[in-house]
């Protein structure tokens, strides 16, 4: 059984299946991860809920098999019925105390947060990560504001637990994120609108590890 205080956010790959194109969904997942992803966010904004379920179920087989855990954006009651890893809910999603109540103790629950104030809230209800963003310029989500780099420290250094650098990442800004304290970074584009995508992930990986 996955323990969540044990997880490495370092690669996190969030999916989108606009940006795979003709591309199957499953066996992108699994390059990423044989190239080093350590973590899956499902998003899935536009599917029902019947085959958000379906891709979902089909999803978390792959990566159990891979051994990283699975996170589902935004929906519990498809991360509840999986028994994915965990939630990633953003702002204008419920509450994350309440999600915290509803998923239970075991369950990883991240928070995306654009503040200090928000990130602070996010850990003391419950949030095992803060997604803090956006960093940089993004193509995926449109009307958000930018915290820079600055932001992405400020919000480091105001709580305990691990912070993800999200939007517009890439290789070209990947160690500015990591030098500046982020815990994990997640990746949209940079990875799945690469050719390769298990290469561009383990590139991804090496200039993390240059970061000391």
């Amino acid at each position: 059984m996955l323990n969540k205080h044990d997880v490495d956010y370092g690669i996190y790959l969030v999916t989108d299946r606009k940006i795979l194109g003709r591309r199957g969904l499953v066996q992108s997942i699994i390059e990423a991860a044989q190239g080093g992803a350590t973590v899956v966010q499902l998003r899935e904004k536009e599917l029902l809920t019947g085959e958000f379920y379906s891709v979902a179920k089909r999803v978390k087989e792959v990566t159990d098999e891979l051994g990283i855990p699975l996170i589902i954006n935004d929906r519990l009651d498809i991360a509840l019925a999986v028994d994915a890893a965990g939630l990633h809910i953003g702002q204008e999603d419920m509450p994350a105390k309440i999600a915290r109540k509803l998923l239970g103790p075991h369950k990883i629950l991240g928070v995306s947060a654009s503040s200090v104030e928000e990130a602070v809230l996010a850990q003391q209800e419950g949030a095992d990560y803060v997604g803090a963003g956006a960093v940089f310029a993004t193509g995926t989500k449109e009307d958000i504001s930018f915290i820079g780099l600055e932001g992405l420290r400020k919000i480091k250094q105001s709580v305990a637990v691990p912070v993800v650098a999200i939007g517009g990442i890439n290789e070209e800004n990947l160690k500015a994120v990591f030098e500046n304290g982020a815990d994990g970074a997640a990746c949209v584009s940079g990875i799945l609108g690469a050719s390769d995508i298990k290469k561009a992930v383990e590139k991804l990986k090496n200039i993390k590890r240059s970061v000391k």
